[in-house]
């Protein structure tokens, strides 16, 4: 049976196990969680409470995983963002990382919630990404949905492509009338003609423009919008999000269907990697290619010339 919020905030409080004599586990509920992955404490519609589980050890946090708790009595880390799932600081060994997947699986389930879901990030955001997973596996969690997304890794590689392919791009654009502009949101105008844009070309836009609005806004310094504009029309959008401090994710975009030169694409990719480098971050997540959940492989091939690397964005699944 679901409890009360008044009911879960009671218990919430005596939520706490030691692990050893200088690991605990923690399960809290949190107004706000300051975090690097500043999405952490974004509260959606349906979110009725934000619980945090931690990892405690001699004293300092260790590790974090945030769920959003809705009506239904479920448990999800994170619905409508990119993903929620396991944030590490520091070295954390097998043993005490099951115990935990153990601790919070269980609290949850005597709290009355019947369903956690967790959408864990690609590993290149965290080395224990690989171990966590395979831990929930053999916790009887169910591997519901992967998303492969391409990467480009590394300082170094991001400003070794700008020098070596950016300005012949830049020259090639302006000899076809291209502009470029680049910066923060500072109005919405360009969702509007994305989504006609995706539209017109048999797409589903993004499911709930308000919300993202709602982020942007709140977030004004994490995202950016590049628009390619020829002979003074916009022809593309890109909005990307600097998901941590360290991690750009191209996040949503549409080409204008009447525009299909291939340097319009080359000059958004471009121009997103330029972006990646005044950031000065050393990932750049260039998101996943499935259009209404079917393999664009037209997509996926020509973000392979500018990635280097696959990997997968996992959504596991465990009924209580």
């Amino acid at each position: 049976m679901k409890k009360t919020i008044s009911e879960i905030k009671m218990h919430l409080i005596k939520l706490e196990e030691k692990w050893d004599k200088n690991t605990s586990f923690t399960l809290n509920e949190v107004n706000e969680v300051r975090h690097d992955y500043f999405l952490q404490s974004f509260k959606t519609v349906e979110t009725k409470h934000l619980l945090q589980a931690c990892i405690i050890k001699k004293g300092n946090r260790i590790a974090l995983i945030t769920f959003s708790i809705n009506d239904e009595g479920e448990a999800f880390s994170l619905p409508q963002t990119p993903f929620g799932g396991l944030w590490v600081d520091g070295k954390i060994d097998s043993d005490s990382l099951l115990g935990f997947i153990t601790f919070f699986s269980t609290s949850l389930k005597e709290l009355g919630f019947s369903k956690i879901t967790i959408v864990q990030a690609p590993r290149a955001y965290g080395d224990s990404s690989g171990l966590f997973t395979y831990l929930l596996f053999k916790s009887d969690f169910q591997l519901q949905r992967v998303l492969c997304h391409q990467l480009m890794k590394g300082r170094k590689q991001i400003k070794k492509w700008i020098e070596g392919n950016f300005p012949q791009l830049i020259k090639k654009a302006k000899e076809n009338k291209y502009n470029v502009s680049m910066g923060n949101v500072q109005s919405f105008s360009f969702l509007d003609e994305i989504a006609s844009w995706k539209e017109d070309r048999g797409h589903i836009p993004h499911k709930d423009l308000d919300r993202l609005i709602f982020q942007v806004s709140n977030f004004p310094e994490r995202y950016f919008v590049i628009t390619i504009i020829q002979e003074g029309k916009a022809v593309a959008h890109a909005l990307a999000v600097k998901l941590t401090h360290d991690a750009l994710y191209y996040f949503y975009s549409a080409i204008n269907p009447k525009n299909q030169q291939n340097l319009t694409g080359k000059l958004l990719i471009a121009s997103l990697i330029k972006l990646a480098n005044e950031q000065k971050v050393s990932l750049l997540d260039f998101g996943s290619s499935e259009v209404t959940e079917q393999i664009n492989h037209k997509l996926m091939y020509f973000k392979g010339t500018y990635a280097e690397t696959f990997d997968n964005r996992e959504t596991w699944v465990k009924e209580l």
